[in-house]
């Protein structure tokens, strides 16, 4: 891996998690309750949406759990690691997703096909 690479994949990862902290905060902001995993499956619409949002704020919501119950449960350090190597490929994911549709847009509206 070039450094050129690893420079993109740590801007990705951070992209994502950026992403999903700010989706986390605005819906505990919205809804003065902290995000979790739990979808509502009302309706199909606010369905895709839970799980949309899922999608994207997942890395952040892991992170504060994992962080919460190492703190009160004590739960194992691997278990923290463990974690957070999950919440970082998940940041990198949503991050590629995110950095694609963004330059996609800009590309679109500058007119380069």
């Amino acid at each position: 891996m070039t450094q050129t690479e690893l420079m993109l994949s740590v801007y990705l990862i951070m992209t994502g998690f950026v992403c999903s902290g700010v989706l986390s905060s605005y819906y505990q902001w919205m809804r003065s309750e902290p995000a979790g995993f739990a979808v509502n499956y009302e309706t199909w619409l606010s369905g895709f949406g839970g799980v949309l949002f899922c999608a994207f704020a997942g890395p952040f919501i892991i992170m504060r759990n994992t962080l919460r119950g190492r703190r009160i449960e004590g739960r194992p350090v691997g278990w923290v690691v463990a974690a957070s190597a999950i919440a970082t490929i998940w940041s990198f994911c949503s991050g590629l997703i995110i950095v694609h549709f963004v330059l996609t847009i800009t590309g679109s509206m500058s007119g380069v096909a």
